[in-house]
């Protein structure tokens, strides 16, 4: 039987005078937290910012948002030139960056209430439900963690970076929200994941294998998808939260409209133009819809364009993955002079091998047996077209805070030519745009 739960502590207030902005650069923890609650008794905004950025990336930040105020492990101390931002105005979040310039998302208290409460009764929530925070505070997904908690007037268990162990030991948390990757270090930790009621899995795309595997664990997974303008997930399992709306446009593209839709980007208005029509958002994702189920397949920047053909490099990447000699699996397209982009690919080995050992930010060749093998069952599945033209080791995917892959980060690799080119190796090279992951604009939670 469904326990109702009931808001404790209302989030959407709506002060009638112009909220200030304040930033903070704090780990995740109660300090954060408290300066959140204080910032909103005020009728205030804030911004909260990675507390790992260098000093002067901090600065052009700063300098950007213009706060009244930063907070920071030296303490708080007075900014010049604070702005004024409209009555209502929750938090300011700058995204990750990852596919271009970071924006400063502007979410409304009303959006993030919405969000919190269709959150909640998606996943029938409980009075004694106990959220475990492991995600970083200054993104949407950390965030609306403390959020849901406050909602339900329960403490969250905070911790301020990601270990296993320290899941491990928490008996009393009930939820938490976790990315791909995190998810993967408790199956291989051993980590007891029945005892969660829900485990909320986002940030970027998890393969099926992943998903099957914790379930077979016992893991009650629900997968999320949304974005820091969608206040975090706003689709679970494939369905529309209530009060959400999921439509795919003649582009191939998702749209979403509903309460939970951001503000704004900070001082862009043609960004903010470029991302609305008539109501709707519209990302950067590629989706399909089966009887009110939604499906992502990946960015539309994902597309790669070689010999004419359209190749998928989410798809590429999941067919890949399912390999048994395959972790891992990283698709992106890259420059060619005679094919106008080559499929290049980056492999996790499942096991170390001497064969597949490569060393840190290395790219090793994968052996031509493999790799022939390989390119057979993604062209049969996929057509010939999306058959990498290179594929290699790697020791690791290189990976943001939410778990999506730094691409610019990816170490280099030579193209070994297949049947389809019969090319000699060319130059090294970094991707154009890559696999599965996406951004702002794409999956934060």
């Amino acid at each position: 039987m469904r326990v109702a739960w009931r808001v404790v502590a209302r989030i959407d207030a709506d002060p009638a005078e112009a909220a200030r902005l304040r930033a903070v650069a704090l780990p995740p923890g109660e300090a954060l937290a408290e300066a959140l609650w204080e910032a909103w008794e005020a009728g205030d905004a804030l911004a909260p910012l990675d507390p790992d950025l260098g000093e002067e990336a901090t600065a052009r930040l700063l300098a950007r948002l213009r706060p009244v105020t930063i907070g920071d492990r030296r303490g708080t101390r007075a900014l010049p030139g604070p702005r004024a931002l409209p009555p209502g105005t929750g938090l300011v979040v700058v995204t990750s960056g990852a596919t271009g310039r970071p924006k400063a998302v502007a979410l409304s208290r009303g959006a993030l209430d919405a969000a919190v409460r269709a959150s909640l009764d998606r996943l029938g929530a409980r009075p004694d439900d106990r959220w475990l925070c492991c995600l970083p505070t200054h993104h949407v997904a950390g965030l609306a963690v403390l959020l849901r908690a406050r909602a339900l007037g329960t403490a969250p268990v905070i911790h301020p970076r990601f270990d296993p162990a320290a899941v491990a030991a928490e008996t009393a948390v009930t939820h938490v929200a976790l990315v791909p990757t995190q998810l993967r270090r408790l199956l291989e930790a051993g980590v007891d994941l029945a005892r969660f009621r829900a485990i909320l899995l986002g940030g970027a795309a998890a393969g099926r294998g992943l998903v099957a595997e914790a379930r077979a664990a016992g893991a009650r997974i629900v997968e999320s998808y949304g974005m820091t303008e969608t206040c975090g997930g706003c689709v679970y399992d494939g369905r529309p939260l209530d009060g959400v709306e999921a439509a795919v446009g003649a582009d191939g593209r998702i749209r979403l409209r509903g309460p939970l839709l951001f503000d704004g980007y900070l001082d862009e208005p043609a960004a903010t133009a470029a991302a609305c029509e008539d109501g709707w958002l519209v990302t950067g994702d590629l989706g399909r819809l089966d009887e009110g189920r939604l499906e992502v397949l990946g960015r539309a920047d994902d597309v790669i364009v070689t010999g004419g053909e359209n190749v998928a490099a989410a798809a590429v990447a999941e067919t890949l993955a399912e390999h048994p000699a395959v972790a891992e699996a990283y698709v992106a397209g890259r420059a060619d002079p005679e094919w106008g982009e080559a499929v290049l690919a980056w492999l996790v080995p499942a096991e170390p091998a001497p064969e597949a050992s490569p060393g840190p930010g290395e790219a090793q060749p994968v052996d031509g047996t493999l790799a022939a093998a390989l390119r057979a069952e993604v062209a049969a599945r996929l057509g010939r077209a999306a058959a990498p033209k290179a594929l290699a080791w790697v020791e690791d995917l290189p990976r943001g805070a939410l778990g999506k892959v730094a691409r610019d980060a990816l170490p280099p690799m030579r193209d070994d030519g297949d049947e389809r080119t019969g090319g000699a190796p060319s130059a090294e090279g970094l991707p154009r745009a890559a696999g599965p992951g996406t951004d702002a604009g794409g999956r934060d939670e």
